[in-house]
Order: C-alpha cells, then structure tokens, then sequence
C-alpha cells in the first residue's frame, strides 16, 4: 500500500491488512444483504398493487442491467480517482432507491427506485469496488484469502438479511422493511474511508504498462481470447444468481410451501456460499482457475436439474440450498483473480467491471425472463431448463482460458 509522503506515517497506521479486509467485506454484506431480499417483496407488492409478476421483474432487471452498465464506469473512476468517492456516492445512491421503493405505487416509480437509482448505486458500492481495492491494498500473500472473505461477506449478508427481511415484512410491514434497509445502507460512507485507493498515476504493478490509457487497455483485454471467454461464461452466472434470487421464493409458495421456508432456503444459500467462497479463494491459488470456475458452473447445473425433477419437500430444497450456496458467489474469487493475473491492478476495476456487465447482462435475462415467462405459461419450468443448459455451456467455455499476463512489447533502450 502506497502512502502520500505528505501525509503522516502514523495516518495509515490503522488500515492493516485485515481491518481493510474487515471494513471491505462489512461493506459487501451490507450492501449485497438488502438485494438479496427482494425476492420476498415480489408478492406483498404485487397483491397490493394488483400487478403481474413481470412488473416487478422488469425493474428488478432494469436494476441488474444497469449495475451492470454503470460498474465499468464505477470501475474507471476508482482506478482513476480512487474508491472513497464512487463507494460514498453509490452508497447514497443505493438509499435513495430503497427509501423511494416504499412509496412505489406505480410501475414507473418502481423501475426508478428498484430499478434505476439501485442499480446505479450497486454499481458504485457492491463487492466488485471492494475486490479491486482489495487487489491494490492488500500484500499478495493476503489476496487469495481476501478475495474469498469480501465475496463470501455478500453472502454472509444474504444469510442474515434474508430471515431479518422476512421477519421485519411480517411484523412492520414491507415499506417500513425498505426503510430499515436504507438506513443500514447509509453505513457504507464511514466504512469507505478504509479502502481509499491512491489514483492510477500513484499505483503500479509488474504487468502493468504505467502509460497505458482506459482505451488502450480495453482494446487489450478485448482482443484476448482467454479474456473474452471469460466474460462469456460470466454470463451464466448472473442469470441464474438473479432469477433464484428473485423468483426461487414465489415459485416455492407456488409448490405449497411457506414464504418462512422460502427465507430460510435464500438464507441457507447464503451460509454456505460462505464455505464456497472462502473454498474457491483458497482453491484459486493452488489449482487452474479456469478448472474451478468450470466446476462450479457444472455443480450449479446439477443442483438445478435437482430441483426442478424431484419432488419439491423441504429436504429437497434445503439439499437444494446448500448445493448451490458452496457455488453461488464461488466464481468471483477465481474470476476477478484471473482479470488482475491478466492484466495487473492498473484497470483491474474497470476490466473487472465489463466482465461484471456481461454478468449482469444474464442477471437482467434472468429476471426478466421469470417474470414473462410464468404470466405466460403460469410455469418457472422453461427457465429453470434454460438455466441448467447455460450452465453446462459455461462449464465447457472455461476450459480454454489460459492462465498467464497477456504478453506486452518491452520497450528497448535507444
């Protein structure tokens, strides 16, 4: 970690590698908590209004897709800048959405609060910002072990909010829920200021060209196959996390099981992905990455085939619940450690960031896709088969990564 000559050396004393790493992954469980929830807002909403599951589906997706459109730019202007600002501002961002969400009596209001002013905020708050300020503040033997506790803190929130959230709609109410959320989120701003960055001209790397400009580099990573590759099979990721998350509650009322056990199971999802992601961390640094992400995509798929062929009991979907939480948020450990493996620290954010979009690109299918798909056919089955079929293409589409930084020009002395 590089310190300002101008500033004290007792003035960052305090951000040692592991309250960086303790503050980031508090920011990923408060910020990654909330959303995680929504799917337990889709019914109560929906019957008070009178609206189609696809209303509240569009603007849950309009939220993943523009996440994923405002990470890249989220991304440059930490690198560029540093993280302190992007991760205050999309904090506010986030509280703001959440905060209107409750007055969002009119589809349009709720594509702008769930939709827009979430989506926007996650961009300049989520996990991702924490990963690659993780990758410029933490010494190379903290990273592995840091990249699995920010992603596995996500879950860990998603453990706690998802039978806080529940408890809090059947007590207080939704819109008195949304509220709670937003003022836990407003936690982010103090909790940014120990994963300030210094901005791009003061951060360096061994594979990172110190002149290389934000086009430049896109041109790089987008001209390299093991890259392209990469962001491909992201794609799947995101739509399966985002329509579980969304519809995997409503789909188990819909079986005849209770919105309790629904809570229980995105809890259960959490709890072990906390397992998965300290695992896939671990498992990053000592065996092929590109091995481990097409395992996980292939676990995922079988988890699903589970679900969906086997009668749906409690057994079933806690089984169900655990299967896919060891692999839920496990591919972005060995993801993001790849894009830095790659192509440095320098635009690690940025890079990280388009991989992300392609991400939420599925994530925004996904969603989108549950929705229309049961006003349609009153069934989730097509998607759950979509889901299954992607993952095993995903599998299969890592294989040909290759694990080593993209070769660049030396420059020769004169």
């Amino acid at each position: 970690m590089s310190v300002s000559p101008t500033n004290p050396p007792l003035a960052a004393n305090w951000r040692t590698p592991l309250v960086v790493i303790l503050c980031g992954s508090l920011i990923g469980m408060l910020t990654f908590g909330p959303r995680s929830t929504f799917g337990f807002f889709l019914q109560p909403m929906s019957m008070e209004f009178s609206w189609g599951r696809d209303v509240f589906a569009l603007a849950v997706a309009i939220q993943n897709l523009l996440w994923g459109v405002g990470q890249p730019f989220a991304g440059a202007v930490a690198d560029r800048f540093g993280s302190v600002r992007v991760l205050c501002v999309g904090a506010i961002l986030y509280a703001a959405g959440l905060f209107l969400m409750r007055s969002a009596s009119t589809p349009a209001v709720l594509d702008l609060s769930a939709g827009v002013l979430i989506g926007f905020g996650l961009s300049g708050c989520s996990f991702n910002l924490v990963l690659s300020a993780f990758t410029k503040l933490v010494p190379e033997e903290w990273r592995g072990i840091a990249l699995g506790a920010g992603t596995a803190a996500g879950s860990f929130g998603q453990f706690l909010f998802a039978p806080f959230g529940v408890a809090l709609i059947d007590n207080l109410g939704w819109q008195s829920t949304l509220t709670v959320f937003a003022c836990l989120t407003l936690l982010v701003v103090p909790l940014s200021y120990a994963l300030a960055t210094p901005p791009a001209t003061a951060t360096g790397s061994a594979n990172a060209a110190p002149t290389q400009s934000i086009k430049q580099a896109l041109a790089e990573a987008f001209g390299h196959r093991s890259y392209v590759l990469l962001v491909l099979g992201f794609f799947t990721c995101g739509f399966q996390l985002a329509f579980i998350t969304v519809h995997l509650p409503a789909y188990l009322v819909d079986r005849g099981m209770s919105a309790q056990s629904g809570a229980w199971v995105i809890a259960t999802i959490g709890l072990f992905n906390i397992v998965g992601s300290l695992s896939a961390g671990y498992l990053s640094t000592r065996m092929p990455k590109r091995y481990l992400l097409s395992a996980i995509y292939f676990v995922r798929a079988l988890a699903s085939l589970w679900l969906l062929v086997l009668p749906v009991t409690l057994t079933n979907v806690l089984i169900f619940g655990v299967v896919t939480g060891l692999t839920w948020l496990s591919t972005i450990p060995p993801t993001s450690s790849l894009v830095s493996l790659m192509f440095g620290a320098r635009w690690m954010a940025m890079l990280y960031g388009f991989a992300f979009f392609s991400h939420q690109v599925g994530g925004f299918l996904g969603v989108l896709l549950g929705g229309i798909v049961f006003e349609k056919f009153g069934s989730y089955t097509p998607v759950w088969i979509l889901s299954i079929v992607f993952g095993i293409l995903s599998a299969l589409i890592n294989l040909p990564i290759v694990e080593k930084p993209v070769e660049r020009a030396v420059p020769q002395p004169a």
